[in-house]
């Protein structure tokens, strides 16, 4: 569609041709007009005033004019020839007075007078100029049409001659694309032999592309490195605090924050392994209404589930443990999903966690087909989360509350390795908005 596009560069460079064409030839066009013009009137001018100089011999050697020549009293002539001839000869008695006059009346008057004073009496002329006009509105057209012409050949020949721009620019384009997708690896490179502005650009993109390649992977080393030091010394926590007393305020308080600390730490070393690309996919057809249904029970959260009827299922609902109900008979499936439980399993409980933290309830789960929606009815995402997505160490908006903001991160890297796609928006009613579509159409 870039070539049907009137905003590609190809059509930019090509108007530029076209109009750096009509603005030589409007000049040429002139120049040539105005010399043929010029010459034109040079040899109406010439043709005047030959004929009043063959009259005034004629007068001089006979006493009489020419038949074609008229002659006037100065009150009969033209005002411009008027005008222009002196009341008396030039150069005193028996000397002789010329003056011309182009006289235009378009579409079908040009003339060309000439009148001499030859003692007391005035000669004049016409030369009818329909000739020289005729040809110079002729060579008007020419240019016209060849201008037409030319811009046939030049505004397509210009469109192909950028074409060698626009691949390479396309190519850049297409690179950058891949590196905001999160291959960094990818390098748009110089091609051919070429040193100009496109090929300063590429490298100066490339050299980017590479700092932040590094930047990332020590980032990425560093945050796996920190999560695995943290592993050891936080077990043996772990094992000290179950020694302390169960019915101890302190300690209780103690094993809170550990467990906190601990999910910390996993998120982190998640997090690593989700940047590191060594993830991957273990794909098992499953009952996604039952498997959203059972994770969302195992969270122990007053959360709301509702599994929408497929090809033979029927409408149920389950609440989580601690709301204390469960829907009559067992929660039906939303039918055969092929995706990969414990990547699902994390997601769903990443998103109940979020909208039970920084949220407000009731929280609802809706499986439908292969999506699973998870909404709050609090305060709704923040718009640089709408407008950004999910960042780690940020969660937005103060009134969203407190965290470290891995669980929405960690819940869309892992959409990432499924292949699904996670959105995340505001309900119209009000509250979040978190949709997961295990087989999102093909972009």
């Amino acid at each position: 569609m870039d070539l049907l596009n009137p905003r590609a560069l190809r059509w930019k460079i090509a108007a530029l041709a076209a109009a750096a064409c009509c603005a030589v030839a409007a000049v040429v066009g002139f120049l040539v007009h105005d010399a043929t013009r010029e010459r034109g009137l040079r040899v109406g001018t010439e043709r005047a005033t030959t004929r009043l100089t063959a009259a005034e011999r004629e007068f001089e050697r006979t006493g009489e004019v020419p038949a074609d020549i008229d002659v006037r009293s100065r009150a009969e002539l033209p005002a411009p020839l008027a005008r222009d001839l002196p009341s008396r000869p030039a150069g005193g008695p028996g000397g002789t007075a010329y003056a011309t006059w182009y006289d235009v009346d378009p579409p079908n008057w040009y003339w060309m007078w000439g009148a001499a004073v030859v003692g007391d009496r005035y000669l004049v002329v016409r030369e009818d100029m329909s000739a020289e006009v005729r040809s110079l509105q002729l060579l008007d057209r020419s240019i016209v049409k060849s201008v037409l012409a030319a811009l046939l050949v030049v505004v397509p020949l210009a469109a192909l001659a950028t074409e060698p721009i626009n691949r390479r620019l396309r190519h850049g384009a297409r690179t950058a694309r891949r590196i905001a997708d999160g291959d960094l690896d990818a390098r748009i490179g110089s091609a051919g032999r070429a040193r100009d502005e496109i090929t300063e650009m590429a490298s100066a993109v490339d050299h980017m592309a590479s700092a932040l390649q590094n930047k990332l992977e020590t980032e990425r080393r560093f945050t796996a490195d920190v999560a695995h030091e943290l592993r050891t010394p936080l077990m043996g926590l772990v094992t000290a605090a179950g020694l302390l007393p169960e019915d101890d305020e302190a300690a209780g308080l103690v094993r809170d924050r550990l467990r906190a600390l601990n999910a910390l730490v996993e998120d982190l070393l998640e997090i690593s392994r989700l940047d590191a690309g060594a993830e991957r996919a273990r794909l098992d057809p499953v009952p996604l209404g039952e498997l959203v249904a059972d994770v969302v029970r195992r969270t122990d959260t007053d959360t709301r589930v509702t599994v929408e009827p497929g090809d033979a299922d029927e409408v149920r609902t389950v609440h989580g443990a601690s709301a204390g109900a469960r829907g009559a008979g067992s929660v039906g499936s939303a039918g055969l999903v092929e995706t990969d439980p414990r990547r699902v399993e994390r997601i769903v409980v990443n998103l109940v966690a979020n909208a039970h933290r920084h949220g407000a309830g009731p929280v609802e789960v809706t499986v439908a087909g292969t999506r699973i929606a998870v909404r709050d009815h609090g305060p709704g995402f923040p718009p640089e989360l709408l407008a950004d997505g999910p960042r780690r160490f940020r969660t937005g908006a103060s009134e969203r509350g407190r965290g470290h903001g891995l669980g929405l991160t960690v819940a869309q890297g892992q959409a990432g390795v499924l292949g699904a796609r996670l959105t995340f928006a505001n309900a119209p009613g009000g509250g979040a908005l978190a949709t997961l579509d295990l087989a999102p159409p093909p972009s």
